[in-house]
């Protein structure tokens, strides 16, 4: 009863019992495994699991394995032994996870459990994912959330091998990422007077040392962090903190204190371009992974249209227009992440098919993309975002209106041939607090986590499985609603996540 569901998990006789006196033998890299095993099980077992060259529970990574790819992983359990192996440090992270979901529910809580025999069943298990991006957006430039909270979260998402956490830094409302040479967009961009007309002043910012801490500690997770710098559009944040950055250099603004899309956006000048290179440059910093997301979405043209410095941009560089403007900014800051190595992530397609597109209005753009060349991850709206209600009940919390997206959508967002994968959007105008994170996130995160790693998605056998791991995020005190059955799928849906077309509604 795994969730995700394992590629191959046979049944075999026999278990493994841990105790006081089980230790762990790991192998040359394979120490950090081990580690986290520990970690993870001794809040609630007190077990120790040392490290000993006699262990019985053997971690090994070993490169020469083939057919398991870069996150795959192999394990065996019977009465004499635990034995997980991986190519890589992630694949023994997800088998880790597996190990974790073997075991009785309450081993993943965080007080002692006391009467539980801590037993693993006998078990051949070989299992890699179906999908390499298998993603989750955090927007914490709404609503703030402090480190633990971060970490808690990777936590949750480590449990389901979801491995890619994409961190939305800055917005309209808000600036958290620290860039030394620019010590206002924190100062300043990281705090608004209040919010939706609340009245209650709202701020935050992290550490550079949060930030790198956070990445790590992913990573010992298979969590890889994508960081987000929102561009050309949504910077009423940065605008407040440097008004010069805007088509108005003589205009204050304060931090936006509404929701929707501010129409003050990034002027067009060398010295905003010379900004946005320091802050990506600071970003590539902190964070070492391949891609970093640029944002690209909605943003309005208007200040373009009647700006002197637009027009004269457009003259120079030979644009048709100001709507040319926002391919050509993305483009160049395109160009500055390229040369150093990295891979630019845009929501709309920017005219550089080394640009991965994620396409969140329907699955058309993503097929546009494709043909285009580009690398695509999934991110259509009416199937991921999560600040849509679960349920249209009377009961059911606020929401972003218009749309109600359940788990079956979730586990049936479209997919065409040939993608990366596919990420679901935690949008925070609506999850002020921690408990409201993980309370809209499950069961939905489960869905996505099951459609994007099994290698034949069921919804039936996934709503099978969810009785038992309800327990589990139950000892983990996750927040969530049981998961609701009632649509029963169609033959189509069934039998495959296919491409379904979608028609576009309101802005992230």
């Amino acid at each position: 009863m795994i969730v995700p569901r394992p590629t191959r998990l046979v049944r075999r006789h026999g278990r493994f019992a841990l105790d006081e006196d089980t230790a762990i033998r790991a192998t040359p890299g394979a120490e950090g495994a081990a580690r986290l095993l520990r970690h993870l099980l001794r809040p609630a077992t007190g077990l120790p699991l040392p490290l000993h060259e006699d262990g019985r529970v053997v971690f090994a990574l070993d490169e020469r394995l083939v057919g398991l790819g870069d996150e795959g992983y192999a394990l065996t359990v019977n009465e004499h032994a635990v034995v997980l192996r991986a190519a890589t440090r992630q694949g023994l992270a997800h088998g880790v996870q597996t190990i974790r979901q073997l075991l009785p529910a309450r081993a993943l809580g965080s007080r002692p459990a006391s009467g539980v025999e801590w037993a693993l069943p006998g078990v051949d298990v070989r299992d890699t994912p179906r999908l390499p991006w298998r993603g989750v957006l955090l927007d914490v430039a709404r609503h703030f959330q402090p480190v633990p909270v971060l970490r808690r979260f990777v936590d949750l998402l480590a449990l389901h091998k979801l491995n890619v956490l994409h961190l939305h830094l800055t917005d309209d409302q808000g600036w958290r990422m620290p860039v030394p040479r620019y010590p206002l967009l924190t100062e300043v961009g990281g705090r608004r007077a209040e919010t939706a007309g609340d009245g209650v002043p709202h701020g935050g910012a992290y550490t550079r040392s949060e930030l790198a801490g956070l990445v790590a500690y992913a990573a010992e997770r298979g969590v890889r962090v994508v960081p987000e710098i929102e561009m050309p559009g949504h910077a009423r944040a940065a605008l407040a903190a440097y008004p010069h950055l805007g088509n108005d250099p003589g205009r204050r603004l304060p931090v936006w204190t509404r929701w929707g899309v501010s129409d003050e956006v990034f002027g067009v000048g060398d010295a905003t371009l010379e900004f946005c290179r320091d802050v990506l440059d600071e970003v590539l910093e902190v964070f070492p992974g391949p891609h970093v997301h640029l944002g690209g979405d909605e943003c309005p043209t208007t200040e373009w249209e009647t700006g002197a410095g637009a027009a004269e941009r457009i003259a120079r560089e030979g644009l048709a227009g100001p709507h040319e403007l926002h391919g050509w900014f993305l483009r160049a800051m395109a160009d500055h992440l390229v040369e150093r190595g990295r891979v630019p992530v845009s929501w709309e397609r920017i005219g550089d098919p080394r640009a991965v597109v994620m396409p969140w209005r329907d699955a058309d753009d993503a097929r546009s993309a494709l043909d285009g060349g580009h690398d695509v991850v999934m991110a259509p709206h009416r199937s991921t975002y999560l600040d849509y209600p679960q349920t249209a009940d009377p009961d059911e919390p606020a929401g972003q209106p218009g749309l109600v997206v359940t788990a079956h959508d979730v586990y049936h967002l479209p997919l065409p041939t040939g993608v990366l994968g596919a990420q679901c959007a935690l949008w925070t105008e609506y999850a002020p607090t921690p408990h409201d994170l993980e309370r809209l996130a499950f069961p939905r995160l489960a869905a996505l986590a099951d459609a994007l790693w099994s290698q034949r998605p069921s919804w039936t056998d996934f709503t099978d499985r969810m009785r038992e791991h309800g327990s589990r995020l139950t000892a983990l005190a996750v927040p969530h609603r049981p998961l609701d059955t009632r649509r029963p799928p169609t033959a189509r849906e069934e039998a495959s996540t296919q491409d379904e077309a979608r028609s576009p509604v309101p802005p992230c």
